[in-house]
């Protein structure tokens, strides 16, 4: 794996960071020259990574969340965002489509949309020691200068 550039952002689990994240994934990846609904793709995605850890890893305490992003091969973006909270004691029912353990104002499709806004969709996670959210996305190279 030939990793070309990368970047390390650690903030607090504040709900106005979750913007700043968004933006910061949408400024990196730029450099791919994705289109317009890549880009949106990887912000959304990175928005409902970034969510969960401030709603689930940490929800009584303001804890530490950690955005890593890395171009792979001239054309692979891989995005991880982990945090050091609550984990996930079972991470496959936590990925079921609508299971929430965030009262009834969340959906429960945080697993889902990252699913459908990425290739490849890779969680880890301990009770007590944190969960890691690695997705990665393809971008179509196009005419690069």
């Amino acid at each position: 794996m030939n990793i070309k550039n990368y970047i390390t952002v650690d903030f607090p689990s504040v709900s106005a960071n979750e913007a700043f994240a968004r933006a910061a994934a949408a400024a990196f990846a730029s450099q791919l020259d994705p289109t317009l609904e890549e880009l949106g793709d990887i912000r959304t995605a990175v928005s409902e990574a970034v969510t969960n850890a401030i709603v689930h890893a940490y929800p009584s305490e303001i804890g530490r969340i950690r955005l890593r992003m890395r171009i792979l091969n001239e054309e692979t973006l891989d995005i991880t965002v982990r945090d050091w909270g609550a984990g996930i004691a079972d991470v496959q029912r936590a990925m079921q489509p609508m299971y929430t353990t965030g009262g009834d104002e969340r959906s429960g499709m945080g697993f889902t949309i990252m699913q459908s806004f990425t290739d490849a969709l890779h969680v880890r996670s301990r009770p007590g020691r944190g969960t890691s959210v690695t997705m990665r996305r393809h971008i179509l190279r196009r005419n690069r200068g």
